[in-house]
């Protein structure tokens, strides 16, 4: 007979030295997500047609942008621990100790990814589409630094699969060694790794192009953000009650919904296009085509101008005319 655990217990530490160089539990899950979106992004970009070497140059882009965009809105959404009656603005640089805002990391990578893109002379929306499933993966996956870290945990609960988390990890007031709390990181990891399935399945259903797998995703994701921020006790910035991720979630959703439908009517019997226009690569032996149709031609106007060839020569049969060239 299985026995379940009456609680699920926090990692005893989240970090590791090798040698004078530390190994941060947060910095190696950030990685490993990053891994493996790229590798989605890789296959499912080049089966689109896309160019082989484009994935990881834009995704160093992406990764760059994505990272200070994430500090910035979680130091707006969470600004106490650097402003407040304690804080130390010092420590917004201390990124390896958590605190990266998902809807910066998005609007930063996206933003990155833009700029490489039309460097290349590339259209942004296949791309896009190509790496959505990826990034719920690798969301899925860098929430296991929150575990590490015992942070951006839900409100006490008495289910099995409560979180046990350490005093020194405590929010303010939770102080009963009994208590345990709701695993959110769990919970967004579930939710993550199951619209990977869904995203899929709409993409192959409904036959979705033009950046709406994209704008899906952004509607699956906030879907689950929107309860699973409703469990958590962490300090952050609340608006009419409510915290700002919430509202943040919500009107991203609602953005999403309005230009998954408006892509949806502009685009409908349109083919995809991968390059931008005027960047499309020429294919392998137009210009040589090109160039004898040229030469044909201007023999044809030699005989033309010339008049005085042989009248006695004659006209090659029509059937090696067209031949020609």
């Amino acid at each position: 007979m299985l026995i379940l655990p009456a609680s699920i217990p926090s990692p005893s530490q989240a970090e590791w030295f090798l040698g004078p160089f530390p190994l941060r539990a947060y910095a190696l899950a950030i990685g490993l997500g990053i891994v493996a979106a790229w590798w989605i992004l890789d296959r499912r970009y080049t089966a689109k047609g896309g160019p082989r070497d484009t994935a990881i140059d834009v995704a160093l882009w992406m990764v760059l942008f994505g990272i200070v965009g994430a500090r910035i809105y979680h130091v707006i959404s969470s600004p106490d621990a650097y402003f407040g009656e304690n804080g130390n603005p010092a420590r917004i640089i201390e990124i390896w100790n958590g605190g990266l805002g998902i809807w910066g990391a998005i609007a930063g990578g996206a933003v990155g990814a833009a700029i490489a893109m039309r460097r290349r002379g590339l259209r942004l929306a296949p791309f896009a589409d190509a790496l959505a499933p990826g990034l719920l993966v690798a969301q899925a996956i860098g929430r296991l630094g929150n575990y590490f870290n015992q942070e951006l945990y839900g409100a006490p609960t008495t289910l099995p699969w409560g979180l046990e988390i350490d005093a020194a990890h405590r929010v303010a007031g939770y102080t009963d060694p009994n208590l345990l709390f709701h695993p959110t990181f769990l919970y967004e990891m579930v939710w993550n790794l199951a619209m990977v399935g869904v995203l899929l399945w709409a993409e192959r259903r409904f036959r979705l192009r033009h950046g709406r797998v994209m704008w899906l995703y952004v509607m699956l994701y906030t879907l689950g953000r929107v309860w699973i921020e409703y469990l958590r006790i962490d300090t952050a910035e609340t608006v009419l009650g409510v915290r700002l991720n919430v509202w943040t979630s919500v009107l991203v959703f609602l953005l999403a919904l309005a230009i998954f439908v408006r892509i949806g009517r502009r685009t409908r019997g349109q083919e995809e296009e991968i390059w931008l226009p005027g960047h499309a690569p020429a294919e392998e032996g137009t210009d040589a085509v090109e160039n004898d149709d040229a030469t044909s031609a201007e023999g044809d106007d030699d005989d033309a101008t010339t008049g005085d060839g042989d009248d006695d020569a004659t006209p090659a049969p029509a059937e090696d005319r067209r031949g020609e060239g």
